[in-house]
């Protein structure tokens, strides 16, 4: 089954997760999503994935989430998506996604389970 990281290499927990992943025997499709941004349908598919509170997809520490002057605790689900296709950094990662389901990966071994 094919592993995607939504990946970004200048963040460290990226790249650690990435590393984690081939020190697993798993090589996976690699998506920059900062030069691939994804489509409403994508970040509403990684929501869904990921499950949970769909906050916990977004990064509120970024100037462009600043910039937007929204609350995070105030976000719905479709301001969430709208901002994350808008604004591709503001997309929490790593995100590793396999079949059915998605871990972010903060701390990088979260995504262990996902492997098994």
């Amino acid at each position: 089954m094919t592993v995607t990281i939504w990946h970004n290499p200048r963040c460290s927990k990226s790249r650690q997760t990435l590393d984690l992943l081939k020190s697993n025997g798993v090589e996976p499709t690699i998506r920059q999503y900062l030069k691939e941004p994804p489509s409403k349908a994508e970040v509403e598919k990684l929501i869904t994935l990921v499950g949970g509170d769909p906050r916990e997809l977004i990064r509120d520490g970024e100037a462009e989430f600043k910039a937007l002057k929204l609350r995070k605790a105030d976000l719905t689900r479709t301001q969430i998506v709208d901002a994350i296709a808008a604004h591709p950094v503001l997309l929490q990662r790593p995100i590793v996604v396999k079949g059915a389901h998605a871990v972010i990966g903060r701390p990088p071994e979260a995504v262990l389970p996902l492997l098994n």
